[in-house]
């Protein structure tokens, strides 16, 4: 059953301090976003999820975990992580663990958070800022409405090179235009 926070893949609920394990399993290649991490000890991602857990929403700047319907296991997070509220304007970020790739849980907790921004906080544009080497990211976004906005060329150094970012976005109309946007 569909609700504002769960679809029929995935449910966006609070970060719970038990949740860290999750979140360490999903680094543990130390790869994020195409880019090499540090390694990071247990006790910081304890130390995380127990603050994640109790932290005060910024505004309309916060994190969700993503859980699936079906087994309640935690599969990644998706947040609204910086906001423009006068010019009416999200950027977003979803990190799906590898082992939960390619399911819909990312689309659908995408889906969900662009309802509840565009909807109930009333913004207009939702942004994304993607490495132009992630095709996978792209084609999701792009699947969800996205348009290409603009490339900064060379502008992310890392793993012995400069990387493209993509600018993205999606505009609240165009959300609403979707045959699918009633429903995660």
């Amino acid at each position: 059953m569909a609700t504002s926070w769960t679809g029929e893949r995935v449910r966006l609920r609070a970060i719970e301090p038990d949740d860290w394990a999750a979140f360490a399993r999903f680094a543990d290649d130390g790869w994020r976003g195409g880019r090499l991490d540090l390694p990071r000890s247990a006790e910081s991602y304890r130390a995380w999820a127990k603050q994640q857990a109790v932290a005060e929403c910024d505004g309309d700047r916060f994190r969700l975990a993503v859980e699936t319907t079906a087994g309640k296991e935690l599969v990644g997070t998706v947040a609204s992580h910086r906001t423009g509220r006068h010019s009416g304007w999200f950027e977003f970020d979803v990190t799906i663990g590898a082992e939960h790739r390619r399911r819909g849980y990312a689309a659908e907790a995408l889906t969900l958070l662009l309802r509840f921004m565009f909807a109930e906080r009333r913004y207009h544009k939702c942004l994304a800022v993607v490495f132009a080497h992630n095709e996978a990211s792209l084609a999701l976004i792009r699947r969800l409405g996205f348009t290409e906005e603009g490339r900064l060329r060379e502008h992310v150094f890392f793993a012995g090179r400069y990387h493209d970012l993509v600018m993205i976005g999606l505009l609240a109309d165009e959300f609403g235009r979707r045959p699918t946007a009633g429903r995660p």
